[in-house]
């Protein structure tokens, strides 16, 4: 047999755009995602993937999609690698699918939040988590050319597996057992996107009231002004129809945002706080202990820990979440941008799957959404600004530019505990991330404004 090292596909991949971010390989397709990397990326995760089950494939609706599906098929086949493809569907059905077939792995291909231009693929492990940094290095040294020769057995196969989508929707109506929505106005804003393969139809199956926005698969319009990123249209359709509650997801419908009955925003820390209020109530919370990243609201926490509950924090990014609830034992878990995990509904970010809880939970509770609202915490006042940074090396080693790093220490201690400082270099766009966060909005305008303004001067300077 012929062998390979690295799998040639007639240029040299640049490393940078080689290389795994927070949730897997992400950006402008043809210059950063091309069919060249999807190539040799299907190539090296057949090669580092367990072996002796199928490779899931699903993805998005982007225009880009069916090429890089295929481009990785092509990979994934000549490693010798048996490849079952969803088509369009949510990402969390690719674990789903994964932990049920008893496969090796999978790869999801999608930009999440992301503009239509750019695409990314994000790679999961035979458990159905996402990889481990000792998984990802190995299959990084393979497209580098770092890693040893591979062979080419060249005998693998795809197959079209639609079934694989219907088994994912019905663990969704499962996972709500005998619960019922009859006559619940529900507003969805399926973003062009991947919940459009099945978000109207489980709804409508549990006998929802629904109303639908951005309702087929559009990958040319694909969070365009829509979804989890842009609540506008959702709250705007909310209360033109007086539904009781409304939910928009990304772009691959792995997390989702929700807006109540009033207009008002329900994100992930309000999420946390009411599903975990009655886990806790039901005796399903062990410790009483919610898993969440350091982007969570300082309220939240607080409020969490008045309670009686437990706030562990993680860096951003659903695989930290993931990595720390199963060390703890947690049974909930997320971020505020919406991705939430349950240990009951197999751990993976589904923001279908959270949609349904919220819904189910409100119908049982027999109130409404702006009730559940009405009791949770008064978030503090927060504000992200994200500075575009596009130097790599910069933009990751911000602290070693002194006057910002020393500019945090001074927020800090001027807000003295009544205040917190997040600055991060976002690891799927070119831009660092200035978060702040206190109990008077005059302190989160000023050093918010502050900071970004020093990070754009001094990490941008020719």
């Amino acid at each position: 047999m012929a062998e390979l090292a690295p799998f040639p596909v007639g240029q040299p991949l640049d490393p940078g755009s080689a290389s795994f971010g927070t949730d897997g390989i992400r950006g402008r397709v043809g210059s950063v995602v091309t069919p060249a990397l999807a190539l040799q990326l299907g190539f090296w995760c057949g090669q580092v993937l367990p072996p002796g089950g199928p490779i899931v494939l699903g993805r998005d609706s982007r225009s880009s999609g069916p090429m890089l599906v295929a481009a990785l098929a092509a990979g994934l086949t000549a490693a010798g690698r048996e490849v079952f493809d969803i088509g369009l569907c949510p990402t969390p059905a690719v674990p789903g699918a994964i932990r049920r077939l008893g496969a090796s792995g999978g790869l999801m291909v999608s930009a999440s939040h992301n503009p239509p231009h750019d695409n990314g693929i994000k790679v999961f492990g035979a458990c159905g988590a996402k990889l481990g940094r000792e998984q990802q290095a190995a299959i990084e040294a393979g497209l580098h050319g770092a890693a040893p020769g591979a062979e080419l057995p060249g005998n693998g196969s795809v197959h079209r597996r639609d079934d694989l989508l219907a088994d994912y929707r019905e663990a969704l109506l499962a996972s709500v057992g005998s619960t019922r929505l009859d006559g619940l106005k529900v507003v969805l804003d399926l973003c062009w996107g991947s919940a459009t393969s099945c978000g109207e139809a489980v709804f409508r199956s549990l006998g929802a009231d629904l109303t639908v926005l951005h309702g087929e698969p559009d990958g040319s319009r694909i969070n365009q002004g829509c979804g989890s990123t842009h609540l506008e249209p959702l709250r705007a359709a909310v209360l033109e129809r007086d539904a009781a509650m409304g939910f928009a997801f990304d772009g691959d419908a792995d997390r989702m945002l929700a807006v109540d009955g009033r207009g008002r925003v329900v994100d992930g820390d309000q999420i946390l706080y009411l599903w975990g209020q009655a886990l806790m109530a039901d005796g399903q919370l062990p410790a009483n202990r919610i898993v969440a990243t350091v982007m969570s609201n300082l309220g939240f926490e607080r409020a969490w820990q008045a309670k009686g509950g437990l706030l562990e924090r993680t860096a951003v990014g659903d695989q930290y979440v993931h990595a720390a609830m199963e060390e703890l034992g947690a049974a909930l878990g997320g971020e505020q941008s919406g991705h939430i995990l349950s240990a009951q509904h197999g751990m993976s970010g589904d923001g279908l799957l959270t949609a349904l809880q919220v819904a189910s939970l409100i119908s049982q509770q027999g109130g409404s959404l702006a009730d559940w609202m009405d009791g949770s915490f008064q978030p503090y006042p927060q504000k992200l600004v994200n500075v575009t940074v596009p130097d790599r090396g910069r933009r990751t080693g911000w602290e070693q530019c002194e006057a910002l790093f020393s500019a945090v220490a001074a927020a800090e201690g001027a807000m003295a505990g009544r205040g917190r400082v997040l600055v991060r270099a976002s690891g799927t766009e070119p831009l660092l991330r200035v978060m702040v966060e206190a109990a008077e909005q005059v302190d989160v305008d000023h050093w918010a404004g502050h900071l970004a303004a020093l990070a754009e001067q001094h990490l941008n300077a020719a």
